[in-house]
């Protein structure tokens, strides 16, 4: 089993969201399945990649050149691909996972999330979609959706194929297809 993970990259989130990271990277690494990141070693990216390579797993990291030469990769990663552009890396993270799980973060996991769960919507995959929230950030996303769907603009089936979930451990048995 593959699982990329969207997260956080920012340096000045509060630690609660890094331990969130470690605990999912642990857990992944604990069930010998691998990560395909975005090949980053800062904040919740790289916690995620470190708890995998702590718990036996494999890490896959898909970075664009453009990061690498700011010093951002994660050169720890079992494998690290080196792409041109953003759209090749989340191109390439689709193709080599089985399951996407966002974490909390900003407009570039919103971004990864909301591609992803169309993709799903209109058949390009059919890998789970999750996003584990335990502290609650992404409530007003989920209203939000409510109040899209109310005015039409969110079509049915859309919502029921993101799995929202509050704990590591429900997440990943979404990605068993438990």
């Amino acid at each position: 089993m593959r699982v990329a993970v969207f997260c956080s990259s920012s340096p000045t989130i509060h630690s609660k969201y890094l331990e969130l990271a470690t605990d999912l990277g642990l857990a992944i690494g604990l069930r010998s399945w691998d990560l395909v990141s975005g090949g980053g070693h800062i904040s919740m990216m790289g916690a995620v990649a470190r708890g995998v390579r702590t718990g036996g797993g494999r890490t896959i990291g898909v970075i664009p050149q453009s990061l690498v030469d700011i010093e951002f990769a994660d050169n720890e990663s079992h494998e690290l691909h080196v792409v041109s552009s953003m759209r090749e890396r989340k191109a390439m993270m689709e193709e080599k996972s089985d399951a996407f799980i966002a974490l909390p973060g900003g407009l570039g996991t919103l971004e990864e999330l909301f591609e992803i769960w169309v993709g799903r919507f209109l058949k390009f995959h059919d890998k789970p979609v999750i996003i584990l929230d335990p502290f609650d950030l992404y409530t007003p996303l989920r209203d939000l959706l409510d109040h899209l769907e109310v005015e039409g603009f969110v079509k049915p089936g859309q919502r029921e194929l993101l799995h929202w979930c509050r704990t590591v451990d429900e997440a990943l048995a979404v990605c068993n297809g438990e």
